[in-house]
């Protein structure tokens, strides 16, 4: 049984986390995934917490939250009738399957492993952040048939691997095939719990070393609480605050922290 001198340092840090996570997902509209997997990590080590598997518990407790986030967003933009419907239903499948994939794939690596893959991916997020542009597009709707059967999985698979939803690649894929913004990054909250159900449900049944107190499976129950009630707090704050600024610069700097956080992520992976 852990003492109050291990919990405390390790619940005051979840809390400053969530509560960042939630201001800049309200402010940017960016997924908190791909705030709390790094977070989740260099706290988790600085506490003193390690071993081969201590990425696979990040990337799982982060989807954890994500099924909670996500369920909410999703509700709340239906209410509004923002959610498409058609797009969520033919893509749900795939996304599905994609997600049982990343979560055996992840089985299979180290942290290290997931390091690298997070860095790299991470830092295409990052220039599209930076760097996208609203009028980008690469077909005039969603693809169906063969291409979607394709994408589907990837988008799944993918969002795994760095233990997020589906805002980071269902939004900028929607947006390429013309679908409005609204609409993408409503629709997107559904992708987002359609990932993060199996693979939460994978990740549990799994045994890791060297986790930290309270871990289930893979998914640490102290962070996912404190998690879900921070961003319960704060993530109102940032809408508040992109209502009163332009969130267009901020989401450049943003891409800037992000780029930097995915380049120390590789370093780290490399063993410097």
């Amino acid at each position: 049984m852990p003492h109050a001198e291990q919990l405390v340092p390790m619940l005051v840090l979840l809390a400053a986390i969530g509560a960042f996570a939630g201001v800049i997902a309200g402010l940017l509209g960016v997924g908190g995934g791909i705030i709390l997997v790094p977070a989740f990590f260099y706290a988790f080590s600085a506490l003193g917490y390690g071993g081969p598997d201590l990425m696979q518990v990040c990337l799982a407790t982060s989807l954890a939250t994500i099924i909670v986030t996500s369920t909410r967003s999703v509700l709340a933009h239906n209410r509004k009738g923002a959610v498409d419907w058609a797009i969520l239903r033919g893509w749900a499948p795939g996304i599905a399957v994609g997600a049982v994939f990343g979560v055996l794939a992840v089985a299979q690596l180290r942290t290290p492993a997931l390091q690298a893959i997070f860095g790299t991916l991470a830092l295409v997020v990052a220039f599209y952040l930076g760097l996208g542009r609203s009028h980008w597009r690469i077909g005039p709707s969603m693809p169906v048939g063969a291409v979607r059967a394709a994408l589907s999985p990837l988008v799944g698979f993918l969002s795994v691997l760095m233990g997020i939803g589906g805002g980071s690649f269902g939004v900028p894929l929607m947006s390429l095939y013309a679908v409005p913004i609204h609409r993408a990054v409503a629709t997107a909250a559904g992708f987002g719990v359609v990932i993060a159900v199996p693979s939460v449900a994978g990740f549990l049944m799994q045994s890791v070393e060297g986790a930290p107190p309270y871990t289930v499976g893979a998914v640490n129950l102290p962070a996912f609480a404190v998690i879900i009630a921070m961003t319960l707090i704060t993530t109102p704050w940032g809408v508040k605050l992109a209502h009163a600024m332009d969130p267009a610069p901020l989401k450049r700097v943003f891409a800037i922290f992000l780029a930097i956080v995915a380049l120390n992520m590789l370093r780290k992976a490399a063993g410097w």
